[in-house]
């Protein structure tokens, strides 16, 4: 089975396809990542055409897409999980859903308990903690830096890098999310067939925006 896999919840958007065997082994056929900043939906669509394009596949040889679901930014995240919902709409195809945070402890699976660290800007940071099977045993959670304890794990991902004073010697490699560990993440559950799932995103905070409220009233009651 050909899966597409994608993540946007970070400023890199990430695509892969990937040949996903009975066995639920996960062989990447082409993978392309672009620095993005926040310009998700511009970059996003190339990517998967040049993914498809450098295996020699066309959208409808697809036969899952899998979506790495945040935590992450508002706007970014919901590009990518649009984009997977509308692709696996559009070709009657399952849809999986993957924490993007599981993606960068999956690509640092053999460096044992692990705490993976993302900017989850306004001074603060998304975290998880995995332990040495790489198994999620706490978060993902929003919190100020100096609020997260790495508590003898290894510390890796782009926010342990951008606040290296309060998570020294971090793991500097691989800091992002790949969308080829997405795919490995959702291998078993496409190998297997299994129903496609609601892409819900991990926000754990209200965006930005709100809706305006009601009108003051301007004139003396």
């Amino acid at each position: 089975m050909l899966l597409l896999a994608l993540d946007s919840s970070t400023p890199r958007v990430t695509v892969a396809l990937v040949d996903v065997g009975a066995d639920a082994t996960a062989r990447t056929l082409a993978e392309h990542a672009d620095d993005a900043g926040n310009r998700h939906g511009e970059h996003l669509a190339p990517a998967i055409e040049r993914v498809l394009a450098a295996a020699g596949a066309k959208p409808g040889d697809l036969g899952a897409v899998a979506c790495g679901l945040g935590p992450g930014p508002f706007t970014g995240l919901r590009v990518g999980i649009v984009t997977a919902a509308s692709i696996a709409d559009g070709l009657r195809i399952p849809a999986y859903g993957v924490c993007s945070l599981d993606a960068i402890a999956q690509a640092h699976r053999d460096a044992g308990p692990l705490l993976v660290v993302t900017d989850a800007r306004r001074k603060q940071v998304y975290w998880a903690r995995y332990d040495a099977g790489g198994r999620r045993i706490d978060g993902p959670e929003v919190s100020s830096p100096s609020d997260v304890s790495a508590d003898g794990h290894a510390v890796v991902g782009a926010g342990a890098i951008q606040w290296a004073d309060v998570f020294p010697g971090c793991d500097s490699s691989d800091p992002w999310p790949q969308a080829s560990m997405v795919a490995v993440l959702a291998a078993e559950r496409a190998a297997g067939r299994a129903p496609g799932e609601q892409l819900t995103p991990m926000y754990l905070r209200r965006p930005d925006a709100q809706p305006p409220g009601a009108p003051k009233p301007v004139t003396p009651r």
